[in-house]
């Protein structure tokens, strides 16, 4: 099974998604250096299989890529703005355009939902719930909106809309595609990447609002600091978690 989501009504989904019977903690993988995508993309897929075989178990993956954009199965051509000035890569998940790149902290989630909740909506919402109190540990107010995947912060530094809403950047990105049940591809947050390479792309399709980090919010906080809060706020969530090398 293939899933494309729907990301709507998510506000008031039950954010709870530990296995609902015994099952092995997740494991939690950190990498150090770089990872190229068509690498990290060729090890999610395997994993799933393996997932799916029983014979690897659920895994969180944290990394950094290089430079580079990746393509959503939603993605609109018109939305790559400057083609030729980073790689660009097909990813099949969920979602449009996004960058990715050194300071983001991206985390790939391969959870099998059979031994959870088979509710996709749910997952999203429940991903989100996880960055949010994330964030929160660093005392930043995380948001999500309905018609707007991902996470969000209010910025009152900053002129309101032309709606006269309050100006507001994203923070964080999610997307995910769902095979046989199992996840793979997962979430990013903005530590302290080059904020400019955002200008290459229509961030996620949406052109009205910008994108933001914590280091442009005034907070510079080390990747160290925030893989320690994901993994606390991953637990209470979805279960234990066991570190691998």
């Amino acid at each position: 099974m293939t899933s494309k989501l729907k990301y709507t009504d998510r506000n008031h989904l039950s954010h709870y998604f530990k296995a609902t019977h015994h099952t092995s903690p997740v494991e939690w993988k950190i990498s150090n250096s770089l990872v190229e995508y068509p690498e990290a993309l060729r090890y999610m897929q395997e994993r799933v299989e393996n997932i799916f075989a029983k014979t690897a178990h659920e895994q969180v993956w944290l990394l950094e890529h290089p430079p580079l954009y990746t393509a959503g199965t939603s993605a609109q051509q018109k939305d790559l703005l400057a083609p030729h000035s980073l790689p660009v890569y097909e990813a099949g998940r969920g979602g449009e355009f996004t960058y990715h790149g050194p300071g983001q902290r991206v985390a790939y989630i391969m959870l099998d939902l059979k031994r959870r909740r088979q509710d996709i909506r749910a997952f999203i919402s429940a991903l989100e719930q996880w960055i949010i109190e994330t964030l929160a540990q660093f005392n930043i107010k995380g948001e999500r909106r309905e018609d707007r995947v991902g996470v969000w912060v209010i910025r009152p530094d900053r002129p309101p809309t032309i709606n006269g809403t309050p100006a507001e950047d994203k923070i964080a990105a999610i997307g995910i595609r769902i095979r046989r049940w199992i996840s793979f591809h997962g979430i990013c947050i903005n530590i302290d990447p080059d904020l400019s390479h955002y200008t290459g792309i229509v961030p996620c399709g949406i052109a009205n609002y910008g994108v933001t980090s914590l280091l442009d919010l005034g907070l510079p906080i080390t990747m160290h600091d925030v893989d320690i809060a994901m993994k606390q706020t991953f637990e209470q969530i979805f279960g234990p978690t066991i570190a691998i090398s």
